[in-house]
């Protein structure tokens, strides 16, 4: 039986080399910002925890926004520390606000971590509709078959007497419209008017345009105009 041979895997050395390297970072960023002795030590860990954390509920739980949400803050927490030790940040004079961060990030991470650990994901499968019930066989002997029933055939009813049509109410008739002599023989010249020029009596239409009046004293108008 023979053994099988160590085999080191380059993508788990760079992940190693990386991770201490980011480790790094984060410390001395931490012990910058006043944050000495262990608790300079604490910050990295608390970082990669929650970027790994964020990472698995990704992984197990499928997307999510809480997922996504704490894995960005954990990647540009770690990303920032790389980038501000490189030379581009002076850690001997620390700005107020970058220690203000790095202050207050034991209790974002606390939260962070308390949300991933104890929210879970709606993985309810959603409701099926139940099963219809199978319909019974019914058995059929081959020698008995069933006699046609007789229908009686149905009485003839009766003639009813066909009810003689109510005769129509008679149309409404408008009720009459009084109108004033003086628009009336105000009306009289407009017509004789438009008579001089267009040769043709004027109707309805053009009399109440001309007048400005409603239609039904229009109509009035012409009926006394004729």
């Amino acid at each position: 039986m023979t053994r099988p041979s160590l085999r080191v895997d380059a993508v788990l050395v760079q992940a190693v080399i990386a991770g201490a390297l980011s480790f790094a970072h984060l410390h001395d960023l931490a012990a910058a910002a006043g944050q000495t002795g262990w608790k300079a030590w604490a910050y990295p860990v608390s970082v990669d925890l929650l970027l790994v954390a964020a990472w698995r509920r990704l992984r197990t739980d499928g997307p999510s926004r809480l997922a996504w949400c704490w894995f960005l803050i954990a990647l540009v927490a770690s990303l920032g520390a790389n980038v501000a030790t490189a030379g581009l940040l002076d850690l001997d004079d620390v700005p107020a606000w970058l220690r203000i961060l790095v202050a207050a990030w034991p209790a974002l991470a606390f939260m962070g971590g308390t949300l991933l650990a104890h929210s879970s994901a709606d993985t309810s499968p959603a409701p099926t509709a139940p099963d219809p019930d199978p319909v019974p066989e019914v058995e059929h002997e081959p020698d008995s078959v069933p006699e046609p029933a007789t229908v009686p055939a149905p009485e003839e009813a009766p003639a009813l007497p066909t009810a003689e049509p109510a005769p129509a109410d008679p149309a409404p008739t408008p009720p009459a419209v009084s109108v004033p002599a003086a628009l009336v023989d105000h009306a009289r010249k407009v017509a004789d008017d438009h008579h001089a020029r267009t040769g043709v009596r004027i109707d309805p239409d053009t009399l109440r345009a001309r007048l400005g009046v409603p239609p039904h004293l229009a109509d009035a108008i012409a009926a006394q105009l004729t």
